[in-house]
């Protein structure tokens, strides 16, 4: 049985279609669970954020509770994976799950009984981050251990796309609540909605699980985590370019709400359209993700370009549905970004260490939100929406550009212009460079194939 980076990349011995990973029983149950779920979560981040909106009336106060429920993923992220890496996952994600039921069931009566203030979403907030922490690499390393290592790719790109799909139903629905019948519904369906996932998660069958190595209790843990990331240059730059776009080009909540409530002057449930027009770009590139089975770098800097690219192209959107249409290519393409990373770096990683270095993946592109959010929302407040979205989109061009240039110098690769006729105009040809031998032409060679 092969060991180390790369051991999930063997070729699979049975053919991956679309949905291959439904036929297995113990991930069949979890992605039912999940719909309902991630429906919940959905309908609580768009009535979150527009009752923040309602109570303050400032994009900042939106950023603020955008950055606190993420503010523990940056703090603590790297010790959520050392815990994922030690304890057994599903007990884990029973107790994660029932805790994130808590909280949302909390800030349902706060908002239902007329008491709630706009620091007790900040806490809720705070509160819901901290049991992300562990919550995100238990389930995102679950996912192996449900399906094994022939359909992990498919299985991600199936998570990518189960999650769109409530995006689609979510935000259209919390919309019509808030507008009907105020925002403390969709707050207590979202609780409610985490019992899916508790139940399915109990009818598992535990035989059938793929086993993974679980670390023993000992020191040091974290940075060997560390160390394995930073020998790997296949796995630091996906890190790099999902943490710039985490950071700065991920902040719709503030953008969305700002365009609608300041340039396009309308409600809660034109907010909710243009998420799911977000989602439906999403789920095709989530689906897009399931049918293509590969994870290749090329595929996520691409990616990550046109995001950042159309990002910039919306924020100067000439009318409503100009803006509204050009979001849907940018969930496509976000959700490109996402699902190739994260594909990537989970068949590449040691199984001993990966919750370990899927916490570092989800600090820095879920827990870079601290930093940006309050900046960003700033810049909305200050400068408008139109410049806040474009600069997010800027900072995600650059640097998906810069991170590809570093990917093709450690390919030996370059991106030449032929002008002669009849032959491309554009192509990747090999690098002049000295002879290596040794470690560093074995990392080099290792990062050409995955490019």
């Amino acid at each position: 049985m092969r060991t180390g980076p790369g051991a999930d990349s063997a070729p699979a011995p049975s053919p991956t279609t679309m949905f291959s990973s439904l036929k297995i029983r113990n991930y069949r149950l979890f992605a039912m669970g999940q719909v309902v779920s991630n429906t919940g979560t959905w309908m609580q981040r768009i009535a979150q954020d527009w009752l923040v909106l309602t109570l303050t009336g400032s994009a900042s106060a939106v950023g603020i509770t955008v950055a606190l429920q993420f503010l523990p993923m940056l703090l603590f992220g790297l010790y959520g994976g050392v815990l994922a890496d030690r304890l057994p996952k599903r007990p884990l994600l029973l107790f994660t799950q029932s805790a994130m039921a808590f909280t949302g069931l909390a800030l349902a009566v706060l908002t239902l009984t007329g008491e709630v203030r706009v620091w007790h979403v900040y806490l809720t907030a705070f509160l819901l981050g901290l049991v992300t922490v562990v919550d995100n690499p238990a389930r995102q390393t679950f996912v192996s251990e449900m399906v094994g290592p022939d359909q992990l790719a498919n299985a991600v790109s199936l998570n990518g796309a189960n999650f769109q799909s409530a995006r689609l139903v979510g935000p259209a629905v919390a919309g019509v609540l808030i507008t009907a019948v105020g925002s403390g519904y969709a707050f207590l369906f979202n609780g409610l909605s985490f019992l899916a996932t508790i139940v399915s998660l109990l009818l598992m069958r535990p035989a059938e699980l793929h086993k993974s190595v679980r670390a023993p209790r000992g020191k040091g843990q974290l940075r060997e985590g560390l160390r394995y990331v930073s020998a790997h240059p296949e796995l630091i730059w996906p890190i790099v370019l999902v943490g710039f776009i985490g950071t700065f080009g991920f902040n719709f909540p503030i953008w969305l709400s700002a365009f609608v409530h300041d340039v396009y002057g309308s409600g809660a449930e034109t907010y909710g359209l243009l998420n799911t027009l977000m989602a439906v770009g999403s789920l095709v590139g989530a689906l897009l993700a399931a049918r293509r089975g590969t994870s290749k770098l090329s595929i996520l800097v691409g990616a990550a370009v046109l995001f950042g690219a159309l990002e910039i192209v919306a924020a100067f959107a000439p009318t409503f549905w100009v803006f509204a249409a050009i979001l849907v290519p940018i969930g496509m393409f976000g959700l490109t970004v996402n699902v190739t990373a994260n594909t990537r770096i989970q068949m590449a990683t040691d199984p001993a260490v990966r919750g370990r270095v899927m916490s570092l993946f989800m600090m820095v592109f879920v827990g870079g939100t601290p930093v940006g959010a309050p900046i960003v929302g700033w810049i909305t407040d200050v400068y408008g929406p139109r410049v806040g979205f474009a600069a997010g989109g800027a900072v995600s061009l650059l640097a998906a550009i810069g991170v590809g240039l570093m990917l093709s110098r450690a390919a030996g690769v370059r991106l030449k212009l032929d002008l002669r006729p009849g032959r491309p105009r554009l192509a990747l040809v090999p690098r002049q460079r000295d002879r290596r031998s040794g470690p560093a032409g074995a990392e080099a060679g290792r990062v050409t194939g995955a490019v």
